[in-house]
Order: C-alpha cells, then sequence, then structure tokens
C-alpha cells in the first residue's frame, strides 16, 4: 500500500475550505487513498459540484459535505455537535479554510480583521483541541494546518496574514510535541505561492507563475503536504527550492523594503 493508504471505507477525513483550489485536491487524494471525505465551505453549489468529483474518485468510500461559515466563535463546536450527531468519527483532520488580505491594517475593514483571525487561529486551534481529544480516545489520529511561507514575509499590506499564519505554524509545531505520545501528528505546511483563485490572479497569470516556478499547483502542494503528514513532519515548505529563500525574505529592509512597497501599493485592496 501507499504511504498514508487505508482499506477503503474504514477511515474518514475532514477537510474545510474544500470546495475549491488545495481543499479540493485534498479531498480527491483522500478519496484515492480511501478515506472516507467529509468536506466544509461556505458555497454550497461548489461544495456539491466538488463532492461529485471526489465521489468519482473512489467508489468503496463515501462523500458527505455541509456548507458551513468557520470564521465564527462557535464553528468549531458546532461543527463537531454535528459530526457526533451524525456518527462520524475524524481520523485525519485537515484545517484548510483561509482567507487572504493585502491590505494596510488601517485601510482594513474591522470586520475583515476579525474573520481572518477567527478563521486562521481561534477555529483551527478550536478544531485541534476538540476533534484531538476524540483521536486521542480511539488511538491517535493525524492533522494538517494550512501556515503559510509569508510567515517569514511580514510585508506591508501582509501584516494581518502574516502574523494569523505565523501564530497557526508555531501553535502546530507546539501542539505537535504535546500530543504524540498520544499517537496523533500535527504538520503545518507553509507553502509559497499557489495557483488558485485565492490571491485574485486571472488563469492567465496563475499558468504563467506555474510555467515559470513561481507559482506551485495545487495538486502538487496537497501531494507533498500530505507526504509530510504521513512522515510525521512538524513543519514543511513544499516545494523545496523555496527554502532557499526564506533568509532573503527576513532580511529584506531599507530601500529595497522602500521599492518593493511603493510597487505593491497598487494591488492592495
Amino acid at each position: 500500500m501507499r504511504r498514508g493508504e487505508v482499506v477503503a471505507g474504514t477511515r474518514t477525513a475532514l477537510v474545510t475550505g474544500a470546495s475549491k483550489g488545495i481543499g479540493r485536491c485534498y479531498a480527491l487524494q483522500l478519496a484515492e487513498l480511501g478515506y472516507n471525505v467529509l468536506m466544509v465551505s461556505l458555497t454550497i453549489s461548489d461544495l456539491a459540484k466538488t463532492a461529485t468529483e471526489v465521489a468519482k474518485v473512489n467508489n468503496k468510500v463515501w462523500v458527505r459535505y455541509l456548507c458551513k461559515d468557520m470564521a465564527t466563535m462557535t464553528a468549531a463546536e458546532e461543527l463537531f455537535a454535528w459530526t457526533e450527531q451524525e456518527g462520524i468519527k475524524i481520523d485525519v483532520l485537515i484545517n484548510n479554510a483561509g482567507i487572504f488580505s493585502f491590505c494596510d491594517i488601517l485601510n482594513t475593514p474591522i470586520e475583515r480583521i476579525e474573520r481572518i483571525i477567527l478563521l486562521h487561529d481561534m477555529t483551527a486551534t478550536k478544531m485541534c483541541r476538540i476533534y484531538a481529544e476524540d483521536m486521542a480516545k480511539r488511538g491517535g489520529g493525524y492533522i494538517l494546518n494550512m501556515s503559510s511561507y509569508s510567515i517569514w514575509m511580514p510585508y506591508p499590506g501582509l501584516s494581518l496574514y502574516s502574523a494569523s499564519k505565523a501564530y497557526l505554524k508555531s501553535f502546530s509545531v507546539a501542539f505537535s510535541k504535546e500530543v504524540r505520545e498520544k499517537g496523533i501528528y500535527v504538520t503545518a505546511i507553509c507553502p509559497a505561492g499557489i495557483a488558485t483563485d485565492l490571491y485574485g490572479l486571472s488563469p492567465d497569470l496563475q499558468r504563467f507563475g506555474v510555467k515559470t516556478g513561481i507559482l506551485m499547483t495545487p495538486q502538487s502542494c496537497a501531494r507533498r503536504s500530505l507526504n509530510a503528514l504521513w512522515h510525521k513532519r512538524r513543519c514543511k515548505v513544499p516545494d523545496w527550492w523555496f527554502r532557499l529563500f526564506i533568509p532573503i525574505c527576513q532580511m529584506l529592509c531599507g530601500a529595497p523594503m522602500r521599492w518593493l512597497r511603493n510597487y505593491t501599493m497598487k494591488f492592495q485592496k
């Protein structure tokens, strides 16, 4: 069997933000590995369409979906209560739902700040707390949290997004050490640019980014991220060559930073 593969239908994975992009690829690849898949996202039409695709991958697993806003104070508790009511036990948790923001804080609405911090930090932390406790009772499980390469890039415009993702990476690494003895393995994934609609890039720019190596395909990101999870890695940048640029990102300041800020101001929204 391939690493991570299970007897079809004997284990269940929960993926948030599962209707598009990387979340969709997680759902497809987990179904292929034999996992039942519970997909959670905000848009019912996209969810239904993607669930149909996932169900075709492996007819020996079930695929269910739930339309839910995860950027609320009680989202994690409500989702867990629903899975308990439905008799669904989660063996693999993928906290993938996210909101991208490239905007100065003073130009960012308070409501947007609240939603991003709630979704990336509060909800993800609660999901880990609630589902890991249940996993521990049953002998273990896997949790993957989507952080970001931007944690090494606290640039103007990214202050909110990179800080929220930095928390998630730090939390995941420490939490993984707390629960490993209980058979639970936690991985933080820190991808750089991905060819999805998250950043508002046109399809042509996404294709150009993939061809030049600036962007990674969501399929490749999901595959490498799951591989890191099965290998029980605590933190992973899924494309190796981006790791080489981390020191440069951290040291960028002065005139280069001023030029970067002036150039990117037109892209803020």
